[in-house]
């Protein structure tokens, strides 16, 4: 039996999503072939062996309500262990592959997968180049312009830029037109952006996004059905169904996605079949141009002239009861339990 190790919670705005998606994997692996490990990273840091019910995780309580002792994954490739630091000296736990269950900084960004490529341990997801590009959002839209993937009219600066007085927002604008998208390059889950609609919501926005991030990309307003493809594979990855999102706010914000059960979803999208055909494609090509392996969610607009414009990759999607990557799959005929033992195998297929 293997032993799979399971990580959870993590220094990122997306804590409170990670325990509900690891809540779910975790209630969905097939126990008969996996021997389960479960790491809890706090918000500020602190790496936890955890043992206790699965629901302290989705609670917010397992570091009350169940027992938890420090431990690191050792960076020693001979080792390919969790060290566990008890009062009595360090044990070692073998680790047969990892399921990151983070999402957002430093749990999809490249940071982690940098430590399980040292520990030369196989994960489940991108590893850290393509992680790193597509938390990215300037680098991303860069990629995608180079590789002729249509997306919309951006625009990026940094922090020190923008409050130093060296960004001219005029021709932004003009370029751009109100209203305007303002996200933080690296954030998730659509944390810190805003819609501006005129010069001063746009100051502001801005304000938002570098309360998050560095480095501010804004971005033109696509008219079009938010639509979304699940993504899975190595060399010759397969793309789910697509769905749509259909939200009631005035954009797919961090509380309709999350907290807001008003939220719609149409899984599969009413699309013409050649639609919902070129964006699977659309959306292998995307995966493929950012070097994608393992899992991704891609984000299309899809405009009334049937233009696909990639709004965003994540390369560590949603796992929740809810969530778009489980669902989609699911509905082409792969449960979750054996979405799990393929993202597990991908993981040891490219570490072969």
């Amino acid at each position: 039996m293997k032993n799979l190790l399971v990580i959870f919670g993590g220094c990122s705005s997306e804590y409170e999503v990670s325990l509900r998606s690891s809540a779910s994997v975790l209630r969905n692996i097939d126990r008969s072939k996996y021997n389960v490990i479960t790491l809890g990273i706090t918000k500020d840091g602190s790496w936890l062996l955890y043992n206790g019910s699965i629901d302290n995780i989705e609670n917010n309580t397992w570091l009350t309500m169940g027992v938890t002792t420090p431990a690191v994954i050792s960076p020693d490739k001979k080792d390919k262990a969790l060290l566990v630091l008890k009062e009595t000296g360090v044990e070692k736990i073998s680790v047969d592959v990892i399921f990151p269950v983070l999402h957002g900084k430093n749990g999809e960004d490249g940071t982690i997968q940098g430590i399980f490529d040292l520990a030369g341990i196989p994960y489940v997801g991108c590893g850290l180049l393509a992680s790193a590009m597509c938390m990215d959002k300037a680098i991303t839209n860069t990629l995608a312009d180079e590789a002729g993937i249509d997306g919309a009219k951006w625009a990026a600066f940094t922090r020190s830029e923008y409050y130093a007085g060296n960004v001219d927002l005029e021709p932004i604008v003009e370029k751009l037109s109100f209203p305007i998208f303002v996200k933080p390059a690296n954030a998730g889950s659509s944390v810190g952006i805003s819609k501006a609609h005129n010069m001063d919501e746009l100051k502001k926005a801005l304000d938002v996004a570098f309360e998050n991030d560095y480095k501010a990309v804004l971005e033109e307003t696509l008219i079009g059905r938010e639509v979304e493809c699940a993504v899975m594979g190595n060399d010759d990855p397969i793309a789910s169904c697509i769905g749509e999102i259909l939200p009631t706010a005035e954009f797919y914000d961090y509380e309709a996605k999350y907290i807001d059960n008003s939220t719609g979803l149409a899984i599969p999208a009413d699309l013409p079949e050649e639609i919902s055909e070129k964006l699977r494609k659309a959306a292998i090509h995307a995966y493929k141009t950012m070097g994608c392996e393992g899992c991704s969610r891609v984000d299309f607009f899809l405009a009334e002239d049937g233009t696909c414009y990639l709004n965003e990759i994540n390369t560590l999607p949603g796992f929740t009861s809810i969530s778009m990557f489980p669902k989609l799959f699911g509905q082409v005929g792969i449960p979750y339990s054996e979405l799990i033992d393929r993202l597990i195998a991908y993981a040891e297929e490219r570490d072969k």
